[in-house]
């Protein structure tokens, strides 16, 4: 089946035209509301039935659906269109071509992507389409933050597959980590900074927490990992105590990230740092501190005899001419949550670099062979 270049350049060139910074990571950005516009019209134009899913106003998901003639498996596509900002760019919306890549910010991470999936969906409805099944485009926003959009998804449509499209130089991630936000707070006592036999310094406090962390840490990288992704890690991320140099802290709060392997929950985590705290109390009844996990994004594992693992991976293969490679990331993707919501997933995307970096660029062939690959997987899969 003939992959259109001309419409996957200027959809890709387009959208990286297109400025999509998310507005909770730099406050007063665009969002996706106008590349939402532009994806739903790019769908439409080429024969999906598209919904729109606006969890937070301006902040809209696209889904667009391609249906087979029979009943079949599903299959979603999915790609953010939200970036990070642009800092130290020089002309971050460009979209210019030099060398067999094109230069903007998001367009590794991952319009190029969007771009591979809607020009395989052009590629199907182009042809005689699904025979059975359905496939579903998904653009979704607000990954690079909280994930509204994917989350959003899910509740919409029901799949049976995902491919997740995070750049992989056209590789097969099965696993990905996750990770954990945990706030812990040290009490002190304020106090005039001359009146030592009333201050109770929380910074100090926390210095104490943290040399304890500091086994913690080295105890999580010096075990024997996940298979795929590495050991566990955690780094002290933040710290703030004290309100003037005269005065007693009253309070130091720091924040950790702790992240996750395969098999790892949440709780695990948490009680490795909760027993610091309990043994420093336990040593000192004077020491109090409170800690408090906020956010949490589980890790992600698929097995390699998944069916949308051995979809994807023929498909790859037979588009490539050679084996792909499976391997694990470190960063957390929207995979995680599709998996947990019990659909089958893969990732795989194009080649590039500069994500989040002052210079970023994809590999436009890698982004024509992964529309090759999401064609050849969606008429395998949906069956």
């Amino acid at each position: 089946m003939e992959i259109d270049r001309d419409y996957l350049l200027k959809t890709l060139t387009e959208l990286v035209r297109i400025n999509s910074i998310n507005p909770t990571l730099v406050p007063g950005a665009p969002g996706e509301a106008e590349i939402g516009r532009y994806v739903a019209g790019s769908l439409r134009n080429i024969g999906l039935d598209v919904t729109v899913v606006e969890p937070q106003r301006g902040r809209p998901s696209i889904v667009g659906v391609l249906r087979g003639k029979h009943h079949g498996r599903s299959l979603m596509l999915n790609a953010h269109y939200d970036t990070v900002g642009i800092d130290g760019m020089s002309d971050p919306f460009s979209g210019a071509m030099r060398d067999g890549k094109l230069y903007g910010r998001g367009a590794y991470d991952m319009k190029g992507s969007l771009a591979a999936c809607m020009t395989a969906a052009k590629a199907l409805t182009d042809s005689s389409g699904l025979s059975a099944g359905a496939i579903a485009v998904t653009a979704v926003a607000d990954e690079e933050y909280g994930s509204i959009g994917t989350e959003a998804v899910i509740r919409e449509i029901r799949v049976d597959g995902a491919i997740v499209t995070e750049p992989t130089a056209l590789d097969l991630c099965l696993a990905h980590k996750g990770y954990l936000w945990i706030e812990v707070e040290t009490e002190g006592r304020a106090a005039h900074g001359s009146k030592f036999a009333e201050g109770v310094d929380a910074n100090i406090r926390m210095g104490r927490f943290l040399n304890e962390l500091e086994k913690v840490e080295r105890e999580l990288r010096a075990r024997p990992g996940h298979l795929l992704v590495g050991p566990p890690s955690l780094h002290a991320a933040t710290i703030s105590g004290g309100t003037g140099l005269s005065t007693y802290a009253a309070s130091c709060k720091l924040q950790i990230e702790r992240r996750s392997v395969p098999g790892e929950t949440a709780a695990q985590a948490v009680r490795e740092i909760q027993e610091i705290a309990d043994r420093l109390a336990a040593a000192d009844p004077t020491f109090h501190a409170t800690v408090r996990p906020f956010f949490t994004r589980q890790a992600f594992e698929v097995s390699p005899d998944a069916r949308i693992v051995q979809v994807v991976e023929r498909a790859a293969n037979q588009v490539l001419g050679r084996k792909v490679r499976r391997f694990g990331d470190t960063p957390w993707m929207d995979s995680a949550l599709l998996s947990a919501a019990d659909v089958e997933t893969v990732v795989i995307g194009p080649a590039g670099a500069g994500a989040h970096a002052a210079e970023e660029w994809v590999d436009i062939e890698s982004v024509t062979r992964l529309a090759e690959i999401l064609v050849r997987a969606a008429l395998d899969y949906c069956v």
